[in-house]
């Protein structure tokens, strides 16, 4: 899934450098700040929203501090880390305490808006659920962040956001495969917006078809195939992780 995003909705160049390429990229704290959100956010669902505020918070810190580490120990010059607006040690500090600051709203978030978690017939808990399905002749693959009962019994698809990009074909993805695999209707999804404390409005599923969705996997495979990689510069360069290796930049 993530591989599509990149080449058709980011910049197929980029795709190529990273995943062709092999080219080495630079970390970004941002991206740890995304993994550590999301693990917290995630041990609390699956707890049944039963952790306390504090645990959650702690888990945040802990995730975010060893992932954290880990990239200092194989990049130790923060100048070199991708940090939009900041230094690179000045965002890694910063997102320390922001994102304990979003585990926390989410509590208490989710305290203010009761939702039961979807769990699927052979009883996996819908929360960073694993996928993988055929779309288009292409082997698709993914998790979905969280998946909640919704009104008159459908499935809704949520997805957890610490940035500001946001995909609708993700979402239509998501919706197309929990139907194909689990035989159940899914007509809605919507984000939880982490900078805003709070859920999007909801995104429509019922007119995404696999058809539709299964159209853009195969031109995706068929535009590798052919080593075609478009690139598309602009103001999203600045958030590449492989721009130092870039010449469209």
């Amino acid at each position: 899934m993530s591989q599509l995003l990149q080449y058709d909705e980011q910049c197929a160049w980029r795709y190529n450098l990273q995943r062709i390429q092999r080219v080495t990229p630079r970390p970004a704290a941002w991206s740890h700040h995304g993994t550590a959100f999301h693990s917290a956010v995630e041990a609390y669902e699956k707890s049944g929203r039963a952790m306390s505020e504090g645990e959650v918070v702690e888990l945040f810190a802990d995730r975010y501090s060893v992932l954290t580490n880990e990239a200092l120990d194989q990049e130790p010059d923060t100048d070199r880390w991708l940090a939009a607006g900041y230094t690179g040690g000045e965002d890694i500090e910063r997102r320390y305490f922001l994102g304990q600051a979003q585990a926390a709203h989410y509590v208490k978030w989710a305290a203010e808006n009761p939702a039961t978690t979807w769990v699927t017939p052979s009883e996996e808990i819908g929360v960073e659920l694993h996928f993988e399905v055929e779309m288009g002749g292409v082997v698709v693959r993914g998790y979905i962040d969280h998946l909640l009962i919704d009104e008159g019994g459908s499935v809704r698809v949520r997805d957890w956001k610490t940035g500001s990009m946001k995909s609708r074909f993700q979402l239509q993805t998501y919706g197309v495969a929990v139907r194909k695999l689990y035989n159940v209707e899914v007509d809605r999804a919507d984000w939880y917006l982490a900078k805003e404390g709070r859920s999007s409005r909801p995104v429509r599923l019922d007119e995404s078809t696999e058809e539709m969705v299964a159209e853009r996997f195969a031109a995706m495979d068929a535009g590798v195939k052919r080593g075609d990689f478009p690139a598309n510069p602009g103001y999203s360069c600045r958030f590449c992780d492989v721009s130092h290796a870039c010449f469209f930049k």
